[in-house]
């Protein structure tokens, strides 16, 4: 099943979910229609797993890259520092555009199919844990401001990086430059002063 999975996955990546067709998956895979049927319940069933598989794809790497930034950090501008690229490269890119378009169409398939948003919520949770322990981190070191929660300093970067996924369908989008600034100036306004 995970041929097919991955199969389906593949083809969400480039195009939606309507052009997925299950005997041509079946085809394609070698595997037998019945058993594709028996094991996901549903066409939607297959197209929730292979959604859940990219979901929690493009959220281990992230969180793989918010690992990177050690808790070794003892000054402010050393945790700056190693925020800064990760702010940049997870706010700019054609590579990150696209990945981002991506699971925001999974999070919007999700809002209206229970079993799908099930499937990815604890993913979600994960990632945000992870930003969680980052901004906890800064709040320890005295780095970041302790009067907002580090869990809604978490969610404030993932709608921030979210966000932008609005603005790369205009017309005229705000070039990466100005939104990477942006997002450092905005980050920059969570530390802590004093």
């Amino acid at each position: 099943m995970r041929a097919v999975v991955d199969a389906v996955a593949d083809r969400l990546m480039v195009s939606d979910e309507s052009s997925i067709r299950i005997p041509e998956i079946c085809e394609a895979t070698g595997v037998n229609y019945g058993s594709v049927y028996h094991h996901f319940g549903s066409r939607e069933g297959v197209i929730d797993a292979a959604y859940n598989v990219l979901f929690t794809q493009l959220v281990e790497d992230d969180i793989a890259m918010l690992r990177s930034i050690g808790e070794t950090a003892v000054t402010i501008d050393g945790y700056v520092t190693s925020i800064r690229p990760i702010i940049a490269m997870m706010s700019t890119g054609v590579q990150r555009s696209e990945q981002r378009a991506i699971r925001v169409r999974i999070v919007a398939a999700a809002l209206t199919r229970p079993e799908l948003k099930e499937l990815i919520g604890e993913t979600q949770s994960r990632l945000t844990d992870e930003m969680v322990r980052i901004a906890e981190h800064g709040q320890n070191r005295g780095f970041l401001r302790r009067d907002i929660s580090a869990r809604s300093v978490a969610v404030l970067v993932q709608v921030l990086v979210f966000g932008r996924t609005l603005d790369d369908t205009s017309a005229e989008p705000i070039n990466q430059e100005d939104w990477g600034h942006t997002m450092l100036m905005l980050f920059m306004a969570l530390m802590n002063q004093s």
